[in-house]
């Protein structure tokens, strides 16, 4: 069973880049698999921020590659 994190952000990503949540696993590539660009990246990490009460900084943006890494990153400060 998948954390509550990852839910949350599969939901989010699902909505977002218009991906069915099938197809969004912990090894997806944000950009690669998705098509995201850096807007959708920083619209991401905002939301995120904000719904998880979580603060991140932009240097660490650039750490996340794969849905795994947002979940690991979130799930290690909530």
């Amino acid at each position: 069973m998948e954390s509550e994190v990852f839910e949350r952000i599969r939901e989010y990503l699902a909505d977002q880049l218009d991906v069915d949540p099938e197809k969004i696993t912990p090894d997806s590539d944000i950009v690669e698999d998705f098509g995201a660009d850096s807007l959708d990246v920083v619209d991401m990490i905002t939301t995120l921020s904000d719904e998880f009460g979580v603060d991140i900084p932009d240097e660490e943006i650039e750490n996340f590659h794969t849905v795994g890494d947002v979940v690991q990153y979130v799930e290690d400060r909530i």
